[in-house]
């Protein structure tokens, strides 16, 4: 089964850019030992909570303050998707972050589409995150890098970040002014089904997580008939003890119960997993089949924030 995933064509959703970066390349880039890289960077299969799981983000992104870095993880991460056979991947990170070393965010951006640029077979887009934590101007700042670069390599904005520590309703007055960029936030992660409804009433087109909704049928129901896909990452969401085994992650019922969905990894590197390898993991627990898997890229490709026309050609694809 495992050399069928690898030939699928697949779509991927929600992927971050830090939470990606190759070990041997954060070694390369710093002056630390495999084991010390390792231990910054690779969440255990089991965190306390989420806000434990997120400290790994901190050397890749001490890393990721140059155009040249910044271009070879995203060239990296390209090339990656390439092996795993994504034929269209959206990819988020908070330019904000890579800004202290003098960029701006939009040389930021330029440098990772820059890097993209070079694995042209696999088509990409970028999602920028504003983040749960930073002042409204900083949050402003990556509204005005999305504005220019929307539909030029840009293709939504993502609310992420520690919603537990940061609630949703704190952030209204930033969303608001998102306009006619697409929004991604995400919700139910950490937190009840409640910030799932909470977020599609504030104009989320498409929820990062969102497993606590499983929950709650009235939040089920809006997801529904709003036609809301969740971003499911099932291995992330065990390490950062949403979910208490891989066994009860509720991916099938969302599934049986027709709520769109796709299958992602969140973070390659912090969550130390492949896409083939989570697909595998899907199918060795759920059992779920090919005709399932491409049922479920077919859910993911309808949801992407491209055009009908891209769409059109993607889904050739993968039929």
């Amino acid at each position: 089964m495992l050399e069928e995933i690898k030939k699928m064509p697949k779509i991927v959703l929600h992927l971050h850019l830090d939470g990606s970066v190759k070990l041997s390349t954060a070694l390369k880039l710093s002056n630390l030992t495999m084991s010390e890289v390792q231990e910054q960077m690779v969440a255990g299969d089991k965190c306390p909570n989420l806000t434990e799981y997120l400290t790994k983000f901190d050397l890749p992104i001490s890393l990721m303050q140059t155009k040249n870095n910044l271009k070879l993880i995203a060239r990296e991460l390209g090339e990656n998707l390439k092996k795993e056979n994504v034929i269209y991947a959206e990819i988020r990170f908070a330019p904000i972050f890579h800004t202290r070393g003098g960029l701006s965010c939009d040389e930021v951006v330029e440098a990772v589409l820059d890097g993209l640029s070079e694995v042209p077979m696999v088509k990409t887009n970028l999602i920028l995150c504003f983040m749960r934590g930073l002042d409204l101007e900083s949050n402003l700042s990556t509204l005005k890098t999305a504005r220019k670069y929307f539909k030029k390599g840009v293709c939504a904005l993502d609310l992420a970040g520690d919603e537990l520590k940061y609630p949703l309703q704190d952030y209204q007055t930033l969303l608001k002014q998102v306009g006619n960029i697409p929004l991604t936030i995400h919700a139910g992660e950490t937190f009840k089904a409640q910030a799932v409804k909470q977020a599609i009433a504030m104009g989320a087109q498409r929820i990062g997580h969102g497993i606590k909704a499983i929950n709650d049928e009235e939040t089920l129901d809006m997801i529904k008939k709003h036609n809301i896909l969740l971003e499911l990452c099932p291995t992330s969401n065990v390490q950062t003890n949403a979910v208490d085994t891989y066994v009860n992650h509720p991916i099938l019922k969302f599934y049986q119960k027709g709520v769109p969905i796709s299958i992602n990894t969140d973070n390659n590197t912090v969550s130390n997993i492949s896409l083939n390898a989570e697909y595998f993991k899907l199918y060795q627990t759920f059992h779920f089949t090919l005709d399932d898997f491409k049922k479920i890229n077919l859910m993911a490709l309808n949801h992407a924030f491209i055009s009908p026309q891209e769409k059109e050609l993607l889904y050739k694809k993968i039929q």
